[in-house]
């Protein structure tokens, strides 16, 4: 991937956040499947799912629950690459703003 000198550093799209990612998107299907129950009364998206209130409220409240998982598990896997991310942070401040750069106290000249 093409490296932008202009750009802060991101985090890198890895397998597992990928993944965490897809099933993120069965979640947000699930929410949008029963929460159109509750805005047409019947099933808009499939037409045979929901067919009762109980169906609807499982199915949001299951994609919700599907949703919180995977972001938690993104947000997980993001923090693994915290030390790199913060190295290139640290080179990327140091090369563009050198006088916002943070030093050690024992640099600090006082």
């Amino acid at each position: 991937m093409l490296t932008n000198p202009l750009r802060t550093p991101r985090p890198k799209l890895t397998g597992p956040i990928f993944g965490y990612a897809m099933v993120d998107v069965v979640g947000l299907s699930c929410v949008g499947i029963g929460a159109s129950w509750f805005a047409e009364g019947k099933g808009a998206i499939l037409t045979n799912f929901p067919t009762s209130t109980a169906e609807a409220v499982a199915c949001t409240a299951g994609g919700i629950v599907i949703m919180l998982w995977s972001v938690s598990r993104i947000l997980r896997e993001i923090a693994k690459q915290a030390p790199e991310m913060q190295a290139k942070y640290d080179q990327y401040i140091g090369a563009h703003y050198p006088d916002k750069l943070q030093r050690p106290p024992e640099d600090d000249p006082k």
